[in-house]
């Protein structure tokens, strides 16, 4: 008896296709965290999780476009008429208030918000991810670990998560056909294989950035927390992207002194302001640890732009151009939410540097942190200017 088969093809995209929606929705909630960066890193809570924590971040709900129908009931269709641009809007809706009082309350729903979860460490690597060293140059160059490893030789012996089947079943069968013996059978610890592996070195330049930060009684807590929180994304930067860079702490108010990390975060504010004091001791830094034929060097520095008078501007001034010509980039943050971008008596003195190496940013508000961290650390040839 003949029984015919039917072939039915099936488009197994279909299966796949709640993958593909989740996948496409993570790559939506990345754009919509990367979009979002210059707020999100100006949180504190952020600021203090570790490495492995999750955090939450509220962003709008994503959701598919598509049509909404409007209430007319006329015949009508949606091509326009004929001198729409993209971008238009072409409607928008509106409240329910009497005319010329506003929109007031509207009858329509709001915009959903819901909180993504991402660990620390995903939200550095997101942050990070086209930041780096700035005008770079090949110097000092020393070994260190690479993040992969290379399984490069096999052994007889090791630790069973490195154990190699394949090899393994395949001495256990030579050794039975010497024995004249079939099949796999009897195994024993001459058959066991094993794989080892070591870490890949690459070569890394060798770089000190040098952090300067003002603790003067002019700092406010406005002022301490943009630049605790600055120095904070920097560290973390740094020890994210580089093994091989140093990280040396001076505070300053009328006397500059090198401090260790802890005490460059927590030392409280008091006295007056000679930021040339931090600049001469950055020098002897330089002169005495860090041979520029030897090394990248990188001082940043950030205040409030209050300083002891013109004089001290122009030695600042002066000690600036000699620190630039050892260094690969200074930059100079201010942080101005009282000067409402005015500038300082500083700032102007500094408007003399042409040298597309010095890189001055102002800060007027936590959402201009990443800005400020991402023109400093630009690896373009100049600083990238970044809309927060």
């Amino acid at each position: 008896m003949f029984i015919p088969i039917t072939l039915t093809q099936r488009d197994w995209s279909l299966h796949r296709k709640a993958s593909i929606d989740e996948a496409r929705h993570k790559e939506k909630v990345k754009e919509a965290i990367k979009g979002n960066l210059p707020a999100i890193i100006g949180e504190e809570a952020i600021i203090t999780a570790n490495g492995d924590q999750v955090v939450k971040i509220p962003i709008r709900s994503l959701e598919l476009p598509r049509f909404r129908f409007g209430k007319n009931e006329r015949d009508q269709v949606g091509q326009g008429n004929g001198d729409s641009q993209v971008g238009d809007v072409l409607g928008q809706d509106g409240g329910n208030a009497a005319p010329g009082q506003g929109p007031g309350a509207g009858d329509l729903p709001g915009i959903d918000y819901y909180e993504a979860e991402i660990t620390v460490d995903e939200l550095n690597a997101l942050a990070f991810q086209d930041l780096g060293l700035p005008f770079l140059l090949p110097k000092g160059k020393q070994q260190v670990l690479g993040e992969t490893v290379r399984f490069n030789e096999i052994r007889k012996n090791g630790i069973m998560a490195n154990l190699d089947k394949r090899r393994t079943l395949r001495e256990n069968l030579r050794r039975n056909a010497r024995e004249g013996r079939s099949g796999i059978a009897g195994l024993t610890n001459d058959d066991l294989r094993f794989r080892t592996w070591e870490q890949d070195v690459k070569e890394e330049d060798s770089a000190v950035v040098i952090a300067m930060r003002d603790v003067s009684g002019s700092m406010g807590e406005f002022e301490k927390y943009i630049s605790r929180s600055f120095y904070s994304w920097m560290v973390r930067f740094l020890r994210t992207k580089y093994q091989n860079v140093e990280i040396v702490f001076i505070t300053h108010h009328t006397e500059a002194k090198e401090v260790d990390e802890e005490a460059f975060f927590n030392l409280g504010e008091s006295g007056g302001t000679k930021v040339s004091s931090a600049y001469q001791l950055a020098l002897q830094v330089i002169k005495e640890r860090y041979d520029p034929t030897n090394w990248n060097i990188y001082p940043f520095h950030f205040s409030d732009g209050d300083n002891w008078g013109d004089v001290d501007n122009q030695r600042c001034l002066d000690l600036v151009r000699n620190i630039l010509s050892l260094s690969n980039v200074f930059g100079y943050g201010e942080i101005q939410e009282r000067r409402l971008h005015h500038g300082s008596t500083l700032m102007t003195a500094f408007s003399a540097l042409k040298d597309p190496r010095f890189i001055r940013v102002t800060v007027a508000g936590r959402e201009e942190v990443y800005p400020a961290l991402r023109r400093f650390f630009s690896t373009k040839d100049g600083p990238i200017e970044v809309r927060g």
